[in-house]
């Protein structure tokens, strides 16, 4: 392990910038951090959606490795050219939304986020991950990115949606679906 934090508070960012794991500081506002923090907070919603389910549930093991995967990809845009997100874990992603997605009925309408707590808060972390994803875009205009990087968060969204809807069928609950309503 590296460095352990004995103190929380440096004082280095009194100025409006934050420092990288290269040694170089950027503003706070930066493209660079704005796409780290919202793959932290993406990181923060799925622990909330953890905080739903047993730990032995397989959901919650899937989603405590992709924590570990989230926390690689901010690591990874701390280190500018840093590659450490694996094609390998894009894949991965591809395959466990395969499986849930095998005993799902076809959707017919749109799925409005609720059904029960664990699948309106796994809505929520879907809708923060697609924004990770867009802040991620935006620095890739200016910088050049590790691809599975940004492959993973639109593959993570994607599980998000399929795990939604498995979370609000269990124990005989169901998705709320969107109807659209007659304009007059």
């Amino acid at each position: 392990m590296g460095h352990r934090l004995t103190k929380i508070y440096t004082r280095t960012g009194d100025d409006g910038t934050t420092g990288l794991s290269d040694g170089s500081r950027v503003g706070k506002d930066s493209a660079r951090v704005r796409a780290m923090g919202s793959i932290d907070e993406t990181n923060s919603v799925i622990g909330m959606m953890l905080a739903e389910l047993a730990p032995e549930d397989p959901v919650a093991g899937m989603y405590i490795r992709i924590q570990h995967d989230l926390f690689d990809l901010g690591g990874e845009l701390s280190i500018p050219g840093a590659a450490l997100v694996a094609a390998s874990r894009v894949e991965w992603l591809e395959q466990s939304t395969d499986e849930l997605n095998e005993d799902l009925p076809p959707l017919k309408n749109f799925v409005l986020p609720g059904g029960n707590r664990a699948a309106a808060v796994c809505h929520l972390a879907r809708t923060v991950c697609r924004r990770a994803e867009r802040d991620l875009v935006t620095l890739g205009i200016d910088e050049t990115l590790n691809a599975p990087g940004l492959q993973y968060l639109n593959r993570l969204s994607d599980l998000l949606f399929v795990t939604a809807r498995v979370l609000a069928r269990r124990n005989g609950g169901q998705e709320v679906l969107w109807q659209q309503q007659l304009r007059t």
